[in-house]
């Protein structure tokens, strides 16, 4: 049996239509579904906290953390904020320290200088919201991340990262960290591989769950994570 802690995420594509709400009640029913990560398209701040309530209750009914992505440039805090959503998820380029514009004064100055944005929002989200980080392109990146306050690590939305690099990278992050980090699989065939590296969660790309039928492929997915187990074993 794999690690009890092994759960799924689930991620949506911007564009996913207006069966959305149905589509992730079937999904979030057919594994262990922790959290659904919610790709916002472009779009202004009303139309999206409208576009959020209108899927949380398949959702967060169902016992999953809904978070948000996305959304064009869009204050994710605020619609996360208006929408009752559980959290936000950011792209690991906002981990960056902004560069002090001049010379600090004091120690508090200068501490608060070496602070990004990926700081400043883990502030914001003082309110017990879930902060994730994505976008990963490097070991340095993710222990930025980690420094700032993500309360998990995304790992393998490169699609140019091969499935030997990825494991071997999950590998070291479980092995040295205490943050939680996500695995995303892109095919049901790697599952097993990324359930062995011991990370907490494995997400599933929408392209695996969400088209006619998507709850079969959540379903294969729980049971690949049942009958492997975690950590490495076997």
């Amino acid at each position: 049996m794999a690690d009890p802690q092994t759960r799924l995420i689930l991620l949506t594509a911007p564009e996913a239509g207006p069966d959305l709400r149905d589509r992730l009640a079937r999904a979030v029913a057919a594994g262990d579904v922790a959290a659904v990560i919610l790709r916002l398209p472009p779009g202004d701040e009303r139309a999206l906290v409208n576009a959020v309530k209108a899927v949380a209750p398949a959702v967060q009914e169902a016992g999953a953390a809904l978070v948000l992505a996305g959304g064009g440039g869009i204050d994710l805090a605020t619609v996360a904020s208006r929408s009752g959503a559980d959290g936000v998820h950011v792209p690991a380029a906002e981990a960056e320290a902004a560069p002090a514009e001049a010379e600090s004064e004091g120690d508090d100055e200068e501490e608060d200088a070496g602070k990004g944005p990926l700081h400043a929002l883990r502030e914001r989200l003082r309110d017990g919201r879930i902060l994730g980080v994505g976008g990963i392109r490097s070991k340095h990146a993710a222990m930025q991340a980690g420094e700032a306050g993500a309360d998990y690590i995304l790992f393998g939305d490169d699609p140019g990262l091969p499935i030997d690099d990825l494991v071997a990278r999950l590998a070291w992050w479980v092995e040295i960290f205490e943050t939680p980090c996500i695995a995303l699989a892109r095919d049901l065939a790697s599952v097993p591989d990324l359930v062995a590296t011991g990370a907490e969660f494995i997400g599933l790309d929408s392209a695996l769950w969400a088209g006619e039928g998507g709850e079969a492929a959540v379903a294969a997915a729980q049971a690949h994570i049942l009958n492997r187990p975690a950590g490495g074993e076997g």
